[in-house]
């Protein structure tokens, strides 16, 4: 069996870090087992369903590193969901309803009212032929629901039903079928619900396995039920726990946050993201890991915890730093250039300061100061003016290399007795205009003799 997995937003919003981490989880599993990934756009919500967000969605998974095999969408696959309806009708467990949405909030406070258990009760069952029409005639049109194999004989006794599951992340699962109403499968107006569509596709997909939210616990159990009609075979399911905010709020596209273009603009590297939003409420330390393969092997889908977890981009700041330190020139050479930082001095240039960045755009400040001069935030102070000046005469010839910062500290520092900061810092604040960055054994030889004097104060 190839192992098939999927990943199917609605393309209403930009996709953020919550949604995203669902796609992870399904494409290294898919990695892990040799595999293939499908992404499927549940677009059959026309009003808020947009061209541009699918095509943000395909591009921020690109960005992460995440290739389906195919991309398909909802919308050009009614023919295959009416053919799927029609079975239903036929086997007489997709039944028309009529009450309007104030009519069954009036029902389902009837039942409270009873101590009864707030389902719908399945009164569009005891419609006539005749009833039917009368209502059709009057100007309504119907809406259909799937009839919950809760029940022996009469659909009027319904009886505890457990459907079970064995969990690919939470063990054994159990939905009892007679606390629920019969979902509502097709709208009034004849468009389907994603509870339908998406059976219909994971069966004509092929779809091995389900990796979703375990908001879609409940779901499941109805999802189970349907696909045992359609007489299909039921893929294998795991249940994820949910990303918050750091503060403990919940995600969600119609505020922006935490989308994965925001994350891109503020210049976090693919996998400083994916390590964290993957790994975050599992049972695996949270570190940067430098690319795809290396995920996959540690990712255990079973190691995830059961209650949600906070997405702090503090944790992220660190993992991005951890994976721009150990960069090689080679990864970043091509965001290098298009930031203008290119020729012989550019690799040296990336060894030397990649250290002390938290971003790659970061590195442009400090090739203004190797190459055009130093920055201006920090002055030297009056006193150490001539220390600076007399320091700069003992520069010692070229050529240059990372020996020669020590060469010329020691040779300041017998002639003018300082050490330690005293005799650094002003040296780093006239070299630069900074009172921190990166070595000054590396940064020496980038600027040369000849560069070097021209920042004589």
């Amino acid at each position: 069996m190839t192992i098939t997995v999927r990943f199917a937003p609605s393309p209403t919003g930009y996709i953020h870090i919550g949604n995203t981490r669902i796609a992870l989880f399904n494409w290294l599993f898919a990695l892990k087992n040799n595999g293939q990934f499908i992404l499927r756009f549940d677009d059959t919500d026309t009003v808020r369903s947009k061209t541009e967000y699918a095509e943000a969605t395909i591009a921020d998974l690109d960005w992460l590193g995440i290739k389906p095999v195919r991309i398909e969408y909802q919308s050009k696959r009614i023919p295959i969901y009416d053919a799927a309806a029609d079975r239903l009708k036929a086997a007489g467990v997709l039944y028309p309803c009529y009450e309007t949405a104030e009519e069954l909030e009036r029902k389902r406070k009837l039942r409270l009212a009873r101590r009864l258990p707030p389902i719908y009760g399945r009164d569009a069952l005891k419609l006539t032929p005749a009833d039917r029409q009368k209502l059709e005639a009057e100007g309504r049109r119907p809406h259909w629901r799937f009839l919950l194999p809760n029940f022996k004989d009469d659909p009027f006794s319904i009886a505890r039903t457990e459907v079970h599951w064995d969990d690919l992340v939470r063990d054994r699962e159990t939905v009892d079928l007679a606390s629920l109403s019969d979902p509502v499968l097709v709208r009034e107006d004849g468009t389907y619900l994603y509870t339908f569509t998406s059976v219909v596709d994971d069966i004509d997909m092929d779809i091995s396995h389900i990796i979703r939210g375990n908001d879609h616990i409940t779901n499941s159990g109805v999802q189970i039920a349907i696909i045992e009609a359609l007489g299909a075979k039921v893929p294998e399911l795991g249940h994820i726990n949910l990303l918050t905010t750091a503060s403990g709020e919940g995600i969600s596209k119609r505020t922006g946050a935490l989308s994965i273009g925001s994350l891109q603009r503020d210049g976090y590297e693919p996998m400083a993201v994916a390590s964290l939003a993957v790994l975050i409420g599992t049972s695996e330390n949270v570190t940067a890991v430098p690319d795809m393969a290396t995920l996959a092997d540690i990712f255990d889908p079973a190691a995830t915890s059961k209650s949600a977890s906070k997405f702090d981009p503090v944790e992220l700041d660190a993992l991005n730093r951890a994976l721009i330190h150990a960069m090689p020139y080679a990864q970043a050479k091509d965001r290098l250039a298009a930031l203008g930082i290119e020729g012989h001095r550019a690799e040296g240039f990336w060894l030397a300061v990649r250290g002390n960045l938290s971003r790659i755009s970061d590195a442009n400040r400090w090739w203004k100061i190797i190459t055009e001069g130093p920055a201006t935030d920090e002055q030297l102070a009056e006193e150490d003016r001539e220390f600076v000046r007399a320091a700069f005469d003992l520069l010692p010839p070229e050529p240059w290399s990372r020996e020669t910062w020590k060469l010329w500290t020691d040779a300041v520092k017998a002639q003018s007795g300082r050490k330690g900061k005293p005799l650094f810092m002003p040296l780093r604040i006239a070299l630069t205009g900074l009172s921190s960055g990166p070595e000054f054994a590396d940064l020496l030889p980038l600027l040369g003799r000849e560069g070097t004097l021209a920042r004589r104060p």
